[in-house]
């Protein structure tokens, strides 16, 4: 048996594992990454997913909003992002799609009659900036507590922050979105981002959906979403490769059985048991996950709420919407059945054990933005990409009948598609080697499966307000990055840390500072 000490131990080799790599490794510290799978990235992951068909696709993970350039430029990764031209499309659905919605350069909300929401958007989302444009910059510093996060916010002066911290920190969105615009399409446009990932309505007193649409917001102070060139896999490329010029090692093929609180990873490599000492050991799985491995019981965890399908396309298809053309529509988000009633009905639908129809997805084109992922050929014959997520299907309906499931799931968001297009998404699919149409449908069982995350929840449980309690303890290093356990040498510093989320690397940063506070 192998036996190998560390000044840090990194369990999971996520983005957030390689970034907290990088910086532990750029201050000398002796580091080991160790990853159960052959390869890393965890789920920012590019693959060839249709046999014979040259196309790399971010298999699970697909934008990224909230990774702070600090992170990439501190550790010297060169991940390139391009900019997409629109905001978002969303066809009608009281009219099958014969009018839409388009938000971007061109786009009129007149277009599906709702040209009075037009100033309340606007203005929605001017309060919303006042509070995450100073809230931004604090995702890589110590916490603070909610009164000084707060405090922050309104120190800038900004004459909407305290009505934007009031709609999106202290009343259920939906709420504030009902009182902003009239329009439920445009609400639904709106609301979309409170929902992804998150079994919640919008109207929830519990306001986790709120959590959700900060996140989703909060990126760049902006909320500005950007595509990775190269596709996903080319952030965890780059940050693997970054991490290893800091002098960081990587082991993959290491599958962790346990852990000890003092420090000790036990695991397995080529057939060997092997020990891991390190004086701290930096979690990147679950909190489930690493509970299991420490032999404790498991802390309470949300399960996961989407469905995602992966599609090749011949070319986009056709639209029902003459007004605008199908490189508009597909440019940015396309919304398919997200008017606010259709939200919230879909919540109560799941709530009952049955997946909704229409079921409310929305879609992302990520060769418009970036080509480079199809092969030379693939980009002459015009093919495109099609990422789909389905909202509203808890991991109850998935874990049930795994097989079942993703069968009727795709069955549905094809049809949902299928509704507001003018013409079968059927007909323009690609089919692979084997003849069969290029369709990859991940459910929250898939993830749980294949990347070990609990319950398919992508946040690892559920998001934090990225700040503590008025009265959390900060009395310690971990504490106050928000990356601690029960166990001073065991920090988190994936998805399940106070700030962690999304591809970030923040979770990955922060664990690092409190290593490094911690001496």
């Amino acid at each position: 048996m192998a036996d190998d000490r560390f000044d840090a131990v990194i369990v999971g080799g996520g983005h957030n594992g390689l970034v907290a790599a990088g910086y532990l490794a750029r201050a000398g510290l002796r580091v080991v990454v160790l990853e159960r799978l052959d390869h890393v990235g965890g789920a920012a992951v590019s693959a060839q997913a249709f046999p014979g068909v040259a196309a790399r696709l971010s298999r699970y993970s697909y934008l990224v909003s909230l990774l702070p350039p600090r992170i990439t430029n501190d550790l010297g990764a060169h991940v390139r992002l391009a900019r997409r031209r629109y905001s978002s499309y969303t066809p009608h659905p009281a009219d099958g799609g014969r009018t839409g919605l388009l938000v971007g350069p061109g786009g009129d909300f007149d277009a599906i009659g709702a040209g009075a929401d037009a100033a309340g958007f606007d203005a929605f989302y001017r309060r919303c900036r006042a509070v995450t444009q100073p809230l931004w910059p604090t995702l890589l510093e110590p916490l603070r507590t909610r009164s000084q996060a707060r405090a922050h916010v309104l120190a800038g002066g900004d004459p909407d922050a305290d009505a934007g911290w009031q709609s999106m920190l202290q009343q259920p969105i939906g709420k504030a979105i009902a009182d902003a615009v009239t329009d439920d399409v445009v609400r639904g446009v709106m609301a979309t981002d409170a929902l992804i990932g998150t079994f919640a309505r919008t109207d929830a007193d519990s306001l986790v959906q709120n959590v959700c649409f900060l996140y989703h917001l909060l990126g760049q102070g902006t909320g500005e979403w950007d595509v990775p060139i190269g596709g996903m896999g080319a952030v965890s490329g780059a940050l693997a490769d970054a991490a290893r010029a800091q002098g960081a090692e990587i082991c993959t093929g290491a599958e962790v059985y346990a852990v000890d609180p003092g420090g000790s990873v036990h695991y397995r490599c080529d057939g060997e048991q092997r020990v891991a000492h390190g004086r701290f050991v930096l979690s990147n799985v679950t909190p489930t996950v690493l509970a299991g491995l420490l032999d404790e019981s498991p802390p309470q965890s949300a399960p996961g709420s989407q469905v995602k399908v992966n599609l090749m396309l011949r070319r986009l298809p056709r639209l029902r919407d003459d007004a605008v053309t199908p490189e508009q529509a597909f440019g940015g988000t396309f919304h398919v059945n997200e008017s606010l009633p259709q939200l919230d009905s879909a919540y109560d639908t799941a709530l009952a054990g049955e997946i909704a129809a229409p079921l409310p997805c929305e879609i992302y084109c990520h060769s418009l933005s970036d080509p480079s992922i199809l092969s030379e050929e693939l980009r002459r014959a015009g093919a495109q990409t099609l990422t789909v997520f389905g909202l509203h299907t808890p991991h109850g309906i998935a874990a049930a009948d795994p097989e079942a499931a993703r069968t009727a799931l795709t069955d549905a968001i094809l049809a949902s598609l299928n509704s507001v297009l003018a013409e079968p998404i059927q007909d323009v699919l690609l089919t692979d080697a084997h003849g069969r149409p290029c369709i990859e449908t991940k459910t929250t069982a898939d993830l749980e499966a294949t990347l070990n995350m609990t319950a398919g929840h992508i946040f690892h449980g559920g998001l934090h307000w990225p700040f503590a309690e008025d009265d959390d303890p900060l009395d310690t290093p971990a504490r106050r990055w928000g990356v601690a356990t029960e166990h001073d040498r065991i920090l988190l510093c994936g998805s399940g840390s106070r700030r962690g989320g999304a591809v970030s690397g923040v979770g990955g940063h922060n664990a690092a500072m409190a290593v490094l506070e911690s001496g």
